[in-house]
């Protein structure tokens, strides 16, 4: 396993498997981790504000013995006041961990080479990885088998949407990404999972069609059509994505028994109908809730064994 996890694509595809089979534990047995992590301590650098990272994270900590600070963007402003690397620099000499929920990928990136603690990527605008995790645990519970699945995505192809991808990659799965034109995942981000996935049997569709993406799927899943820092977009985006509505008629086109998929927060009304989004074949709050097992995983996996710099 890497010292930090910032993408799913610097992983093997054998510690991907060891962290679900891991998150699964945690989940079934969690008086067993109590004290994974005594007396360790997690940064939370948060620049875009979030329900479930700073909730699932801080939870986390504490259910296996350690703690957790919370610092806003008023308090780091991480680049501004401060450059990245000292940020990382000074972390590393208090805690035993960071996470960072950040814009730019690249501050994720240059923390993690930084600091001489672990490093993990809570969200960039370009991947989430954690939630990935989340949401294949989240697949294995309701699917069973991740190498003959189909996941279909339908809406914007967008950090969730890259993370996801090189998921499905290490897993062997199918995935078929439906975007309007002009709105399909990054070209790199789609080289780097068919590269990771050349020998696991990775399939990756894509299309204009979200019809055809979501014929005989496993799974339908989508997001917010706006994400953080686009809502000046926002009008234009609710006219070119209102085709990809995923309704009880796009969900028809699906296997009878597929679930229903959303990082959250959701808009009822706009990328998801609310039938469908508090409908029987919704599991978005079961995969709000993996986002604490899987992180728990992480954690134990990245900050068990490490001991403070200093």
């Amino acid at each position: 396993m890497t010292k930090d996890f910032v993408s799913i694509h610097d992983i093997s595809r054998y510690d991907f498997h060891e962290l679900l089979d891991l998150a699964r534990k945690v989940k079934a047995e969690p008086e067993d981790f109590r004290k994974a992590l005594k007396h360790k301590v997690l940064a939370m650098i948060f620049e875009k504000p979030s329900l479930r990272t700073r909730m699932t994270f801080e939870v986390g900590m504490v259910e296996l013995g350690g703690t957790a600070s919370y610092l806003s963007p008023a308090e780091v402003q991480i680049g501004k006041r401060e450059t990245v690397e000292d940020v990382g620099h000074n972390l590393e000499r208090w805690v035993d961990g960071i996470i960072i929920r950040t814009f730019a990928h690249d501050n994720v990136v240059r923390l993690a080479k930084a600091s001489s603690v672990p490093v993990i990527n809570a969200l960039s605008d370009l991947l989430h990885p954690c939630q990935a995790m989340a949401d294949f645990l989240t697949l294995q519970e309701h699917k069973g088998d991740l190498g003959g699945l189909r996941l279909a995505w339908v809406g914007d192809g967008n950090n969730v949407c890259h993370s996801l991808m090189f998921a499905s990659a290490k897993a062997g799965s199918t995935m078929a990404v439906a975007t309007p034109p002009g709105h399909e995942p990054n070209p790199e981000i789609v080289r780097l999972a068919l590269e990771d996935g050349r020998e696991t049997g990775f399939r990756l569709e894509m299309t204009t069609d979200p019809r055809a993406a979501v014929k005989a799927a496993d799974a339908v899943y989508t997001d917010v059509w706006a994400s953080m820092g686009q809502e000046a977009e926002h009008e234009e985006r609710l006219r070119t994505f209102a085709p990809f509505q995923v309704n009880e008629a796009l969900m028809a086109e699906a296997k009878p028994d597929a679930a229903f998929m959303h990082c959250l927060p959701a808009h009822r009304g706009e990328e998801v109908s609310a039938a469908v989004m508090d409908g029987p074949r919704s599991v978005v709050f079961d995969q709000a809730e993996n986002r604490l097992h899987a992180q728990k995983a992480i954690l134990i996996v990245l900050m068990g064994k490490r001991k403070r710099h200093g």
